[in-house]
């Protein structure tokens, strides 16, 4: 039996807000979808992407863009248009987690000292977890 068990930060870390980031083959029904559930559109492009905000629910929808659906993580972000005051940069997240033994996938971080950047981990089960800073 494999032992999955990730060894422990030195210190616990935040990845900010959290959001669900949907792959889906039909943009506009998707959108119309969760319209009927409460969501309205916040941002995208309207033909590869979108950002459904209901409350402190947001769903990022994309066409084309990724195989699997992907938990997502905005370190900076505190939820739907609210940037956070004190935050943990992508990159300190990355270069912990990759400390902590874990293969980074899709890394951007390297791509810039500040500012906007993302990388992703998947989970024991397969999932895809992305750590996707926006600010």
């Amino acid at each position: 039996m494999t032992d999955h068990t990730v060894p422990p930060a030195t210190e616990p870390c935040s990845a900010g807000a959290f959001s669900i980031s949907l792959t889906v083959a039909d943009l506009s029904a998707s959108i119309e979808f969760y319209g009927l559930l409460g969501f309205s559109v916040s941002g995208g492009d309207d033909k590869t992407w979108s950002i459904l905000i209901n409350g402190d629910a947001v769903i990022g929808l994309f066409h084309g863009m990724f195989d699997k659906n992907i938990l997502t993580f905005n370190p900076g972000w505190a939820g739907p248009g609210r940037d956070a005051e004190n935050f943990e940069d992508v990159r300190v997240l990355r270069q912990r987690l990759a400390d902590a033994g874990l293969a980074i996938d899709a890394d951007t971080t390297s791509e810039s000292e500040s500012g906007p950047a993302s990388f992703v981990i998947v989970d024991p089960d397969g999932n895809p977890v992305m750590i996707d800073q926006h600010v």
